[in-house]
């Protein structure tokens, strides 16, 4: 039997059936599509999903190693703001922030466009400094509901 090749965490085979399904084919579509069960088809698309969970369950483990500060910029924060509040927290910690104004500013405006309305932050942002003075940006997520 020859070895699946795989794509990080998922073969090559859960890949192939997470794509199917996100262009909408039933189990049994995609069964008959890799002439095999609907049973191996929902064991792939399971294991797959589980797969990428753990993915992002390390990525934020690995993330949050070496992280010096949390800073949460409250939705109607304006934007000219948010480099000063910043810069004021790593110098509050004696870290030199490896960027600047436009750095900063650029990497909101960027990365987070959907928590921007016009002049102000429409949702809730963090930003985290490291302690090598580097910092990243991410909406905060909302909680998730109970189904």
């Amino acid at each position: 039997m020859p070895k699946q090749k795989s794509f990080g965490l998922l073969t090559e085979k859960q890949l192939e059936v997470l794509a199917l399904r996100k262009k909408g084919l039933s189990y049994k579509e995609i069964a008959k599509r890799l002439n095999t069960t609907r049973e191996n088809i929902y064991i792939l698309e399971k294991r797959g999903l589980r797969n990428i969970e753990i993915a992002r369950e390390t990525l934020e483990i690995a993330k949050h190693q070496g992280i010096l500060c949390e800073i949460q910029l409250e939705a109607g924060t304006r934007l000219i703001e948010v480099p000063k509040i910043i810069v004021d927290e790593a110098d509050k910690r004696n870290v030199k922030l490896k960027a600047n104004f436009t750095r900063i500013y650029d990497e909101i405006r960027y990365k987070v466009p959907k928590a921007i309305e016009r002049t102000r932050l429409a949702r809730p942002v963090v930003v985290y400094i490291t302690l090598d003075g580097d910092f990243w940006v991410e909406s905060q997520r909302l909680e998730k509901t109970s189904k």
